[in-house]
């Protein structure tokens, strides 16, 4: 099984840094890391390729257009080359074990919410300057410490409805690449922040793809940051509730509409 980690990103390159550089640190390499970048400026492709040649790195931009993640995940989709994604967003730190984990709860039928444990604000301004990239639930300055802990042996003792969308999160999920394909990927309708990782994990349950949560296991480190605009909250929703009402599995325009991409 191959497996590419996809990582979207917008104009923050001192945070993307500290992302590559854990994958950099990982126990298990990916065959492929693709930076989903929603329209980020020089700095952030000059630090990109800084890591060819460290990494199998490659870079997927389309122009600044506003938020437009589902769009730039899908572009970033058309090249991937693996089995398996594993998708982060470019403010998650990895623990070194992050993508071991992952592919240990890989499953045909499933894709698979990680762990999320919160930075807090001073700490995130100290790592930030050191390029600090450990952390554990006794590190000062973690908002969520007990999401910290890695102890993969009991991650069974914590259970979700596996046909619940509910608290998916696209900063630290993994999904088979044939499953995205079939469901056509993110829907590319949504406009600004909010509801599309919900909307994208309902589609995949009503094709019959089950949630796998994983607590202990699988842990990312968000890096602080002031909450998005959340002016298109409400229609977003409106979206995703018509995808539960209607138990959607595939709508368009999404993966299959978008042109076949070369990186950068």
């Amino acid at each position: 099984m191959t497996v590419s980690l996809i990582i979207s990103t917008y104009n923050w390159p001192e945070a993307l840094e500290l992302v590559l550089l854990s994958v950099m640190k990982q126990s298990i390499a990916p065959d492929q890391v693709i930076i989903a970048d929603d329209g980020s400026g020089l700095r952030t492709a000059n630090l990109i390729k800084s890591f060819k040649g460290r990494l199998p790195v490659e870079h997927v931009w389309h122009e600044d257009n506003g938020f437009q993640k589902t769009l730039i995940l899908n572009k970033a989709l058309k090249i991937c080359t693996s089995d398996y994604i594993i998708e982060i967003d470019g403010d998650i730190i990895l623990h070194k074990h992050f993508i071991k984990d992952h592919l240990a709860a890989a499953q045909k039928g499933y894709f698979v919410q990680g762990s999320r444990a919160m930075i807090g604000e001073q700490l995130t301004k100290k790592a930030l300057g050191s390029k600090r990239l450990n952390f554990n639930f006794l590190t000062r300055g973690m908002t969520t410490r007990f999401n910290a802990i890695r102890f993969p042996l009991l991650s069974f003792l914590f259970k979700t409805d596996p046909c619940s969308s509910h608290n998916v999160k696209g900063c630290n999920l993994a999904f088979w690449l044939d499953d995205y394909v079939r469901i056509n990927g993110y829907f590319n309708g949504f406009t600004g922040w909010g509801w599309e990782d919900y909307e994208f994990a309902e589609r995949l349950i009503n094709s019959g793809v089950k949630k796998k949560r994983l607590k202990w296991a699988a842990v990312g480190f968000h890096i602080f940051h002031p909450l998005s605009s959340r002016a298109n909250f409400k229609p977003n929703e409106r979206i995703y509730k018509e995808t539960v009402e209607n138990k959607m599995w595939r709508r368009s325009p999404g993966f299959r509409e978008v042109a076949f991409y070369k990186s950068a």
